[in-house]
């Protein structure tokens, strides 16, 4: 039965402890995109991607 007693105001507290973080972190804006982290897996980081490049002599894309 003593254990009761410190074991219902530790959790008590480690719960509002877990709420002050979960409310940094949506202040923080840590769960504004959580669509895009898992769409980013599905693509090559590897890849290049072609960008036109101008002719220094007369300005057209080449």
């Amino acid at each position: 039965m003593d254990v009761i007693y410190w074991l219902i105001p530790s959790m008590i507290f480690v719960g509002v402890v877990l709420v002050i973080l979960l409310m940094m972190g949506v202040k923080r804006g840590q769960f504004d995109d959580l669509e895009g982290e898992g769409q980013r897996i599905l693509f090559d980081e590897d890849q290049e991607i072609h960008t036109p490049k101008k002719n220094p002599k007369n300005g057209v894309d080449t």
